[in-house]
């Protein structure tokens, strides 16, 4: 077990790099820096120079980018092999447990799902809820590989504190609201809206009169390129501080989890140091990602401070959602405790 448990934290560490470079190749507009898929204008290798004549034959309506071609087909090679490292994770668990675990085979559904989301990136020429599920599936892939990881973990076999029902519920709102918030973040990167307004802390006078959710918020299916957005002014502008918005709520709702949390941990002997880090630990993402995109705005989208705005939001769901799977678990770890110490379980025992 300790055998996959290594490779499990190998493949937390691969994806991370991956969500890093899936960023920098949107982010470069390297997106469709290879038309074609799995290839590279018909080359698995990394297109150079001396290619461009080739290229120019099978795509002639894409001139060949270097730069862009080596962002996406690097970005390919490490989703690639992480692909690969989740089918082993799957194996292995399957082996050492003699049947199918639930995490392992939905680790490697999302991770085949990515890979058809991936290709579709290219086919449907950046069609934008392509390029925001692609996102969320980097990011779901993650959690899912650190939830994985810590249920390998060693049981706890101390009885532990029981969870306040609001802590709970307060726990699955955030959780949800950053979920939402983070898919609106996908959305304003996938329609080019990320500089639709660059005035703090709202927009520019007369805002509130150019609004049109209607267009911000449609498919626009049917167009044959979405590169560079196909949405007027006014609606990535309506994108634009839909997601400012919805990062105030998100400061708030998970804000105020963190915050409780951590008073819960405090309150408490059994456990209490792990919901501290947890509390401490989401704070500081939470923190970090809010100053992240303000500088965003400030610096009018520095490259550097944009992915690691995508990193830090990845690793602030993952956090988020492992501290309220924590709180669940202890509180079947309650249930589990008082039934062993129930009246009728010693005297079946006895």
């Amino acid at each position: 077990m300790s055998g996959l448990k290594r490779l499990v934290s190998f493949a937390i560490a691969l994806t991370m790099v991956v969500i890093v470079l899936g960023a920098y190749t949107r982010l470069t507009d390297a997106g469709l820096g290879c038309p074609d898929w799995p290839g590279c204008y018909g080359f698995m290798q990394l297109p150079q120079e001396h290619h461009a004549d080739i290229a120019a034959s099978r795509f002639p309506e894409r001139p060949l980018e270097p730069h862009k071609a080596r962002n996406e087909m690097v970005h390919r090679y490490f989703a690639g092999t992480l692909g690969l490292v989740i089918a082993a994770i799957f194996v292995l668990s399957t082996l050492a447990e003699r049947k199918v675990r639930l995490l392992p085979a939905a680790l490697l559904a999302l991770v085949v799902f990515q890979a058809a989301l991936g290709m579709w990136t290219v086919t449907l020429n950046l069609f934008p809820l392509v390029v925001m599920g692609h996102l969320l599936g980097g990011f779901s892939l993650l959690t899912l590989l650190w939830l994985y990881r810590r249920q390998l973990a060693p049981p706890v076999v101390t009885p532990a504190p029981a969870v306040p029902s609001r802590l709970r519920l307060l726990g699955t709102c955030a959780s949800l609201v950053l979920v939402l918030q983070i898919a609106l973040g996908g959305w304003t990167s996938a329609n080019y809206a990320a500089m639709a307004c660059v005035e703090l802390p709202l927009c520019h006078a007369g805002w509130t009169q150019q609004l049109k959710f209607d267009e911000a918020f449609d498919l626009h299916l049917g167009h044959d390129n979405y590169e560079f957005g196909v949405m007027s002014k006014e609606a990535r502008q309506t994108i634009h501080i839909s997601h400012r918005l919805g990062a105030v709520v998100t400061l708030l709702l998970v804000g105020a989890f963190a915050i409780r949390l951590w008073r819960f941990g405090v309150g408490n002997q059994m456990e209490g140091a792990l919901y501290r880090r947890q509390a401490l630990l989401v704070l500081l993402l939470l923190s970090l990602q809010f100053v992240l995109g303000v500088l965003n705005i400030w610096w009018l989208l520095p490259l550097p401070n944009a992915v690691a705005h995508n990193f830090v939001a990845a690793n602030l769901l993952a956090a988020t959602i492992l501290a309220r799977v924590q709180l669940g678990r202890s509180m079947q770890s309650v249930r589990q405790h008082s039934v062993m110490q129930s009246p009728s379980s010693s005297g079946s025992r006895a």
